[in-house]
């Protein structure tokens, strides 16, 4: 292949890039695996006859997807051996990486709330569920892109959902999100468990992510008074604490740096006007953009 040719494969590539990155990310939960397979992506777009390929973001997009697919179903064995909560990993969206975040779908489904449910499905039904879900995409088209049919698509889809247990939007809004976390983050500041409790839902449940490399939690901490007790147990083995407020994954979300320790991040999962979910990722090999 030429210079020219390479150039023009990549500049072509390039214009759909934050779309196609999203569309990883959303299905691996991983910006270092979505950079990977855009890469597979350009070099197997290099080497196809472009000539015949009418719409690009369309072959792209199948790529990507059947890319990713693969990627999902050959960590399962890395996964089963990931010591401890396995959680997504956080991605500044201030500015976006993924391109403009303005309709809801887009945003909600980056959220690590979402991210770590859509874990529980399969590599068909998450794929489905993104493309119909984040990007609607019409059952027909989804099925051209995953050589299957349309009923078998809409029942994929139909599955996910059940499977997930949730509906596709959050019932909190921005307003609520940046509400309840402020509320947590001068709770949890102060050391005032009954505050912190009382944000909590009563069946919440706090993530930790270390992935072995720090020291968390190896299970999910379950119930408001355990969730409580459990994050003003961090603050209170790091010592102080600095807060710098961010935007995670579409989402309102702090860095919490302690006086000893490693940095980490807080997202929550919120619903009904209280904090369903605490997600902490501490483990460094998921915030490159951290060091």
């Amino acid at each position: 292949m030429s210079p020219l040719d390479a150039v023009e494969a990549a500049g072509a590539l390039d214009a759909h890039r934050p779309m196609l990155l999203g569309l990883a990310y959303r299905l691996l939960g991983s910006r270092h695996d979505a950079e990977d397979v855009l890469q597979e992506a350009y070099l197997r777009w290099v080497r196809v006859d472009r000539a015949g390929v009418t719409e690009p973001r369309r072959y792209l997009s199948r790529v990507v997807t059947h890319l990713a697919m693969d990627r999902l179903r050959a960590r399962q064995a890395a996964r089963e051996a990931y010591v401890g909560p396995w959680l997504p990993e956080p991605v500044p969206t201030a500015p976006s990486p993924f391109g403009p975040l303005e309709r809801v779908e887009l945003r909600d489904s980056l959220s690590i709330a979402l991210l770590h449910l859509l874990e529980r499905l399969t590599p068909p039904e998450r794929a489905v569920y993104v493309l119909h879900t984040a990007f609607e995409l019409p059952y027909a088209e989804i099925a051209e892109l995953l050589d299957r049919s349309a009923d078998d698509c809409r029942q994929l889809h139909h599955r996910a959902t059940a499977r997930i247990g949730r509906e596709p939007r959050f019932t909190a809004g921005p307003a609520e999100q940046e509400r309840l976390l402020e509320a947590f983050l001068a709770a949890a500041d102060e050391g005032d468990l009954a505050a912190l409790t009382d944000l909590v839902a009563a069946d919440a449940t706090a993530w930790s992510d270390g992935g072995g490399r720090v020291r968390a939690a190896r299970k999910p901490v379950t119930g408001a008074d355990r969730v409580a007790r459990f994050v003003l147990g961090i603050r209170d083995r790091g010592g102080p604490l600095t807060v710098h407020r961010t935007e995670l994954n579409g989402q309102p979300a702090a860095v919490m740096v302690p006086a000893a320790g490693r940095r980490y991040v807080v997202t929550l999962g919120t619903a009904d006007g209280r904090i369903t979910d605490v997600f902490i990722v501490a483990n460094p090999d998921k915030l490159p953009w951290l060091v």
